[in-house]
Formats: structure tokens, C-alpha cells, sequence
């Protein structure tokens, strides 16, 4: 039996809270059972250097762990000098998952920076930054529209991440870290609403995982995503 006895299909208690950040354009408090995370999403007027005159925009995100997220303190990494490569290849993650479902002309010549800060972390960190990243970026994306800097569509479909793993040779949903700490396979699936697939991330940490054990974790992915996807349209009121 897991953790809070969730079955294997289970997700964490999920929720989703707008609005949490006064001065930002757009933000999300996204909790997944004991990792909390605040998105925020901050509006540029102007795009990077290789798409001006292009007439695109761009989405982009930066993440990072606050010292006390975890058990015990971390230094900042601006106190290294330097970001760890984990931080580097999660917020390149979450980029690419966000603008997999915006239409980067309909943004106009204009760039908005996600910014995910792990408030407390129990595994599954980058997931809940896409999923709540999501919400602040459509809230971004409504203040756009309602200042009319916008008319035409520029979110085309909703995205969510979830993990899934092999945890003594079954599948399961939403891992946290007792559970990834010790998983056989270790994933992450990014999907759209409509089922799309945006990224995989897969690796086996002890035996290889077979293609049922993979074709499980796929299932219950989409089941999970589904109904993340289900509270990112209540949290935003769709």
C-alpha cells in the first residue's frame, strides 16, 4: 500500500490557486501533496535579441529551490555563482512544455519569463511547476487580453505534467519522494489537453523497464493529466 494509501492510478491531493502574487501578471500556487510550488508569470514588452523583427514572441522559465525546500538547508545557487545543471535542464523543461501550447506569433514581439520557486519539495518538482506554470501563464495571457495587447488567440491547448515509475516492479502515479528515491523507473510525462504528447522522460535507475511496464506508466499518466487538466480549467474558471 502506498503513502496515504493511494492506489496505484492515484494522484496527491492536487490544487491549483490563482492569483496568489500581487504584483505579477500572472501567478499559481500549485501544490502536489507536500511540494509546493509558486509559478509566476512576468510580462516583457520586448522579445529576445533572435526574434526581434521576426513578429514572434517568446515563453521562457526559470526555477529554482529556496535553501529550507528540502530536509535539510541548501546554499542558493547565486551564492555558488552558478546554476546546477539539474535547474538548468528543469527550466529548459518547463520552456519547452509551455510553448508547445502558445502560439508564439499571436504573442507579438513580447517575451514572458515563468518563474517556478520550490517552496517545499517532496518529489515531483518540475511536474507541479509545469502544471501551476500553466495557469500563471494564462493568467499573463488574460491580462493581455483584457489591456488589449492581444486579439487573437495565443493559448491553443492546455498542458500538465505528471510522474509515473516502477516501484517494486508495479506502476505507479505521482511519486513522491520516498517513492522516487527508490524507484526501479523514474518518469515524467508533459501532454497537452487534447492528448498530445510534448516530452518524455524516462530512465531506469535499477532493471530496464519492459514495454507493458512502459505502456502502464503511459496509462496512468494520461489518466492523471486528465485530471489535472480538469482542475487548471476550474482554477482558471474555464
Amino acid at each position: 500500500m502506498r503513502n496515504l494509501s493511494r492506489a496505484a492510478d492515484q494522484l496527491r491531493s492536487v490544487s491549483l490557486e490563482p492569483g496568489v502574487a500581487k504584483h505579477a501578471e500572472g501567478s499559481c500556487l500549485v501544490k502536489f501533496g507536500d511540494t509546493h510550488v509558486l509559478a509566476t508569470a512576468s510580462l516583457e514588452e520586448t522579445a529576445p535579441s533572435f526574434l526581434r523583427g521576426s513578429g514572434k514572441g517568446w515563453v521562457t522559465a526559470e526555477y529554482g529551490m529556496l535553501p529550507r525546500s528540502t530536509h535539510e538547508r541548501m546554499r542558493r545557487e547565486a551564492a555558488v555563482g552558478k546554476q546546477s545543471g539539474r535547474t538548468q535542464e528543469i527550466q529548459r523543461l518547463i520552456g519547452r512544455s509551455l510553448r508547445a501550447v502558445v502560439d508564439l506569433t499571436a504573442l507579438g514581439e513580447r517575451q514572458i519569463v515563468i518563474d517556478c520557486d520550490v517552496l517545499q519539495a517532496d518529489g515531483g518538482t518540475r511536474t507541479a511547476s509545469i502544471t501551476g506554470g500553466f495557469v500563471a501563464l494564462s493568467g499573463c495571457v488574460a491580462f493581455m487580453k483584457k489591456t488589449g495587447m492581444v486579439t487573437k488567440p495565443v493559448i491553443k491547448d492546455h498542458v500538465a505534467a505528471v510522474s509515473c515509475g516502477i516501484v517494486k516492479g508495479e506502476a505507479v502515479l505521482d511519486l513522491d519522494y520516498a517513492e522516487d528515491s527508490t524507484a526501479e523507473t523514474d518518469a515524467n510525462f508533459v501532454l497537452t489537453g487534447g492528448g498530445g504528447l510534448v516530452e518524455l522522460q524516462g530512465t531506469a535507475e535499477g532493471a530496464p523497464f519492459s514495454d507493458e511496464q512502459f505502456a502502464q506508466m503511459l496509462k496512468f499518466a494520461r489518466k492523471g493529466i486528465g485530471e489535472l487538466v480538469a482542475l487548471q480549467r476550474a482554477a482558471l474558471g474555464a
